[in-house]
This record gives C-alpha cells, structure tokens and sequence, in this order.
C-alpha cells in the first residue's frame, strides 16, 4: 500500500522547490497537510503535529488519487486544489519519513 505512496512523492517532491518564491502555495500545502492530519486523527497534545499512521495516508492518497483519475484531472503548470494536496501528502510522508527517500534524494 505505501506504493501510492512512493509514487506520489517521485511525482510532487520536486514541488518543495517552489516554497521559496511561492509563500502562497507554500502556506496552503502547510494548511493542506494540517488537514490531513485532522482527517486521519493524528493529533498531538504537543507542539509538534504527530505523525499520520503510514496506512490510513496510503488509504487516503489511493482515494485521492483515484478520484482524480475518474475526472481526468491533470496537473496544471501552476498550483490549484489537487496539486496542494498531493504536495501536502508527499511532505507528510517526508516529513515523518514513512517510506524511504529514493535514491539521489534528501
């Protein structure tokens, strides 16, 4: 299951790279992610966010990455809901290292 999650990762990783020109889809990823969090119950008591349990991520980028191929949705140049979302997944998978970086990555 943590395949989805790989691929989605090789597909949005590179995206980290447009945080430092563009605060607003930087800022909206940050709000994607919380959102995540809150959805599949990873709520911390600290100040740091927990992480989210690898599965039940897997289980929602499967869906959500099924939903878009029902629409045939396909990924703009810029940023808009989808691409927020996916880029918020991969950082949360990065972020708390639930399936390991592919190679010539950080």
């Amino acid at each position: 299951m943590s395949c989805v999650l790989t691929t989605v990762c090789a597909g949005y990783e590179a995206r980290f790279a447009e945080f430092s020109f563009e605060p607003g889809f930087a800022a909206a990823v940050d709000q994607h992610a919380a959102e995540i969090r809150d959805r599949l119950g990873a709520r911390s008591a600290g100040l740091e966010p927990a992480a989210p349990d690898r599965e039940a991520l897997a289980d929602y980028a499967l869906g959500f990455v099924d939903a878009l191929t029902e629409i045939d949705w396909r990924e703009p140049v810029a940023y808009d809901y989808a691409v927020c979302r996916l880029t918020a997944l991969t950082y949360l998978v990065r972020r708390h290292r639930l399936v390991a970086p592919r190679r010539g990555t950080s």
